[in-house]
């Protein structure tokens, strides 16, 4: 009796423990806050400008959740470039292997993340210590001179 109310408790949590990973619409890069669809289009080296940047962090395949100059595709530290004849708000390529770049095109905004405020933070906080440093160090020049 203890054996089959033990297996049937183990396979219980067996059955149920499934993790699931996201089946993700379309392939995609984040830059600059804007998510570019990848597309099949392959791109030569004459039609590339500069580098503008790389990919940063991947997608969270289990939550969807993604932030900052993100991919669901590809890895950390793959390259983006111009496109000559193309403002970088409407299409950038991705540098897919050494010597082979394809388009990607502008879809929309992407979601906001806190993280995306953290340069503001930093640069509010680093402002309110130099104002505290410069008042004490007036209050301090202050007190010297009125003896």
């Amino acid at each position: 009796m203890n054996k089959k109310i033990l297996l049937s408790l183990l396979f219980t949590f067996l059955a149920s423990n499934n993790v699931l990973a996201l089946d993700w619409a379309y392939p995609f890069v984040v830059y600059k806050g804007g998510v570019y669809e990848v597309t099949d289009e392959r791109l030569t080296k004459e039609e590339l400008g500069n580098e503008i940047g790389e990919v940063k962090r991947k997608a969270d395949e289990y939550s969807g959740n993604y932030y900052g100059d993100a991919s669901n595709l590809y890895d950390k530290g793959t390259k983006y470039y111009d496109i000559e004849g193309f403002a970088p708000e409407t299409a950038i390529a991705i540098e897919e292997r050494s010597g082979e770049w394809v388009k990607a095109v502008y879809l929309h905004k992407a979601p906001f993340h806190w993280t995306d405020l953290l340069p503001y933070i930093l640069l509010g906080i680093a402002a309110f210590v130099l104002s505290i440093v410069l008042s004490l160090r007036y209050a301090r020049k202050r007190e010297t001179h009125q003896y």
